[in-house]
């Protein structure tokens, strides 16, 4: 069985251990200059991002890309999968690599919590990029429209107790390089990546971590932390926002995404990556990569 070493992949990065929030995450860091915090989806661990860290260090920016809480080498705690706990882990590892802010990039799962971090703690980000996923007030609204309630099927597969734990690692994990063929263009992933993921959710806890934040989302929303989560995030994110979906997203279809806007206050970007499903970063790499460096580089990102 895989152990956290697994996820330590040699490359121009340095990877290290920073402690915040009382919880030890594991990092790959490369270049410096302003922070860049990069944060990971589901099925994904920092790995995902490994294209971006090269980029943004050659950019002059210091780019760092984590293991979020329960995935890869960081610690994983039985409890603390709320957007709200996440979000305090990620304001907190900004402070603990030594800066007041960063520019937040985060993908998915990573980018509802890039969201709930822009909201909650609003001096901790600087500017905000997101992936693949739609404002969570957004998220809410179309589950009831334009297809999106069956598309997100999975979700509600990822809610039965112990069962999705174990279908993931079953068969070396081949459920995990389902769910990536799945959801991403034809053609990916390519084999390195495939195995790299298949083994980095065979670590010992990982996959009932990465459930558990799927769960939060979708019990809260009929209990009162849920509600109380959904008032505040109708407070307008106050910096700039660029939003980038895949075209051919079939998980969080692009239409679902639109009207993310409405909840920036702040110059707001859309971009739209043809020939990307729910992996643009990766499936995609140059394209997104372009976007988000023309977007960092320009004093006054609006269309």
């Amino acid at each position: 069985m895989p152990e956290d070493s697994a996820v330590l992949i040699d490359g121009p990065w340095t990877h290290r251990t920073v402690s915040a929030a009382g919880t030890r995450f594991h990092v790959a860091e490369a270049g410096e200059g302003p922070l860049v915090l990069l944060l990971h989806g589901f099925p994904q661990f920092w790995w995902s991002w490994r294209d971006q860290l090269t980029a943004l260090a050659a950019d002059g920016y210091r780019a760092v890309a984590v293991d979020l809480r329960g995935y890869g080498a960081s610690d994983k705690p039985p409890r603390g999968y709320d957007l709200i706990t996440l979000a305090s882990d990620a304001a907190g590892l900004i402070r603990a690599l030594g800066a007041a802010n960063a520019v937040v990039v985060g993908h998915s799962m990573g980018a509802l919590l890039g969201w709930t971090l822009a909201t909650y703690f609003p001096k901790s980000v600087r500017r905000l990029a997101v992936l693949s996923m739609p404002h969570p007030r957004r998220l809410r609204g179309s589950l009831l429209t334009s297809g999106q309630g069956w598309a997100g099927r999975p979700l509600l597969g990822f809610q039965l107790p112990m069962v999705p734990e174990r279908r993931l690692v079953a068969d070396d994990a081949e459920l995990v390089a389902r769910i990536l063929r799945a959801w991403s263009r034809p053609g990916w992933p390519d084999p390195t990546t495939e195995r790299h993921l298949r083994d980095a959710f065979q670590i010992p806890g990982v996959a009932h971590c990465s459930l558990e934040g799927h769960r939060w989302l979708f019990r809260s929303q009929v209990r009162p932390d849920g509600q109380r989560y959904m008032r505040r995030m109708r407070t307008p994110i106050g910096v700039p926002v660029l939003q980038v979906h895949g075209a051919m997203d079939p998980f969080l279809l692009p239409r679902s995404a639109q009207g993310s806007g409405r909840y920036v206050d702040a110059p707001y970007r859309w971009r739209m990556v043809e020939g990307a499903g729910h992996f643009p970063h990766q499936e995609q790499p140059d394209r997104v990569t372009a976007a988000l460096l023309g977007w960092l580089r320009d004093t006054e990102p609006e269309l």
